[in-house]
């Protein structure tokens, strides 16, 4: 143990504990910018300095560990000055229009700068433009950019895409796409950790709000919105309601109050994905398909975009399954569509989804005989749901729980843990037994697969689970570093698996990068457990007992990989 105090507080920890980590032991919060740990730990800002006693000049916190005898102070003369003066440089660098920033309000350094006082900028103010395909899902904004390097450290360790890249020298150093692409040449897998760790409004997503309000206020459309099982676990967190009162039957309310005609759980298109997956997957294996290299889930289109621009040559041992996105959009402009008597060219398929990918996947062309054109017309993320509520005026307190619309109204456990890493692959484990075994397995038979941390054995979560004489090797990763890793080890032969699922985003589509975000907090692992509490409660615990979907199947599909899914719900390419 290591002795020392910190603001006249004696303080004894661990041998290499940093001053920044000690302070927050005794609840100093010393303020920070670019840190994070085990990423970003390079004191680019040099905002958390604080005061050695017997030293002329400041040091950083974050990278500084605890020496025995040191005597550190957080807020001295000498520490708010420099510290008042690193943020106004950085200010004069920062279009510091707030009030038409996305990120106003749980912005970082807008509250480093509150908590400092600073009221004014001493220094000229000069911003950085650099032009921007505003088409593009991922939007930066280089005049917002304080170069934290935060998005470099994370696109290239955590995801190893090393999207972003420094350029230039000195005064005019700055961030930019690696090789002086343009991003939609790049091998951006749209995942969007970058903007969720963005401490700024420098990096967000394309903003399409505006089609939404179009599409509600043209009497000549029928609007239907489906909702991701991951957005309940988060939307509450911007309005600061508990579990209990943000559920997902209060987003259907809002969203019929903004204008929505109909209202769904993609928890349904969940259960469908899972039953020509999960049918997909038996069909393989029993037929002998899977040889070397084990199919691969297919509902994140981070992952599928990754898989293509990195490992073209496994893009054949992906599942030919749509994600449940596509799928209901598929099923809205089709069976839907017949049913109501709407024809699909005046149905608007909106999304709210977790995940900036999802905006990339929507634009998808796709020509079918019963509708031309997108399955999806417009995804949203959550934080963009969470800005139609506040535009609209609706107090969170004040909504109800709604049920979703019929006849695609009803969800199982297993479509509602999709939102999370593990989740894809219980589910289609528990219906993949009932084919096999003609009855179903005990619900919890496959928790196995599920994650506790991001740090668990590099992502990676590994199962064998016997069904009469068929035994599986199943690995679920989560973090496309993480999925490279085990990708290369697949590769070289040290492992073998029969079906593996891999999601971009650390922890699954809770911690997906259109979430709301509380810097400084991994929140995907706490948000899971509220998916497995709900599925743990659940009615109805598989997919393939969902009443609504045997009735898509006896009215439309027939069955599971007929001609009819082929066509709507896989992919050809």
């Amino acid at each position: 143990m290591v002795n020392l105090t910190i603001d006249n507080i004696p303080v004894s920890v661990k041998e290499n504990t940093t001053i920044m980590e000690a302070a927050a032991g005794i609840n100093i919060e010393i303020p920070k910018l670019c840190f994070l740990k085990g990423l970003n730990e390079i004191a680019a800002c040099r905002v958390c300095v604080v005061e050695l006693k017997g030293k002329d000049k400041l040091i950083t916190s974050c990278n500084n560990v605890c020496e025995e005898g040191m005597e550190i102070f957080t807020n001295s003369k000498k520490v708010i000055r420099d510290r008042r003066k690193t943020v106004e440089l950085i200010l004069s660098q920062h279009d510091n229009r707030c009030v038409i920033c996305a990120k106003s309000g749980n912005c970082s350094l807008q509250k480093v700068a509150n908590d400092l006082n600073i009221l004014e900028i001493p220094f000229a103010v000069e911003l950085e433009k650099q032009p921007w395909n505003k088409n593009f899902p991922l939007i930066r904004d280089s005049s917002k950019c304080i170069k934290c390097m935060r998005c470099i450290q994370v696109c290239d360790k955590m995801q190893t895409l090393s999207v972003w890249d420094l350029h230039g020298t000195g005064a005019r150093t700055t961030v930019n796409v690696t090789g002086y692409k343009k991003i939609e040449d790049a091998n951006c897998s749209l995942c969007g950790q970058c903007i969720t760790h963005c401490p700024v409004g420098a990096l967000s997503e394309r903003d399409d709000t505006s089609k939404f309000w179009d599409a509600v206020a043209d009497p000549e459309k029928t609007v239907v919105v489906q909702i991701a099982p991951a957005v309940r676990t988060a939307w509450g967190e911007v309005f600061g309601l508990k579990d209990k009162d943000a559920t997902v039957g209060k987003i259907v309310d809002a969203l019929k109050k903004m204008g929505a005609d109909y209202v769904f759980d993609t928890s349904f298109s969940a259960d469908l994905t899972i039953m020509e997956e999960a049918n997909e997957f038996v069909h393989r294996y029993t037929n002998g398909l899977i040889g070397d290299r084990p199919m691969f889930t297919s509902c994140c289109p981070g992952w599928v975009r990754f898989a293509k621009s990195q490992f073209p040559r496994m893009a054949k041992s992906l599942s030919t399954a749509k994600s449940p996105q596509q799928m209901f959009g598929a099923v809205m402009k089709s069976y839907f569509a017949e049913k109501i008597g709407v024809n699909p060219e005046n149905m608007v398929s909106v999304s709210i989804m977790p995940c900036v990918a999802k905006k990339g996947e929507r634009e998808m062309e796709l020509f079918h005989g019963e509708y031309a054109g997108h399955d999806v017309d417009i995804a949203l993320t959550t934080r963009e749901l969470t800005r139609m509520i506040r535009a609209s005026h609706i107090d969170p307190k004040s909504l109800k729980d709604v049920v979703a619309d019929r006849p695609m109204g009803e969800y199982s456990g297993a479509g509602v843990i999709f939102g999370t890493t593990g989740g894809v692959m219980e589910a289609a484990l528990r219906t993949a037994y009932s084919i096999i075994k003609k009855e179903n397995p005990p619900s919890d038979a496959f928790k196995p697969v599920r994650s506790k941390s991001f740090q668990e054995n590099d992502g990676t979560v590994e199962a064998k689970f016997k069904i009469d004489d068929i035994e599986l090797n199943i690995a679920v990763v989560s973090g496309l570093g993480n999925t490279r890793k085990l990708i290369n080890k697949i590769e070289r032969g040290e492992v073998k698996y029969d079906f593996v699922e891999v999601m971009a985003c650390p922890g699954g589509c809770v911690g997906g990068g259109g979430q709301p975000v509380k810097d400084g907090y991994e929140l995907a692992f706490n948000r899971g457990k509220k998916l497995y509490f709900l599925d743990e409660n659940s009615e109805i615990r598989y997919s393939h007992e969902n009443r609504d979907i045997i009735a898509l199947y006896d009215e439309y599909f027939h069955k599971p990989l007929s001609h009819k899914a082929h066509e709507l719900l896989h992919v050809h390419e």
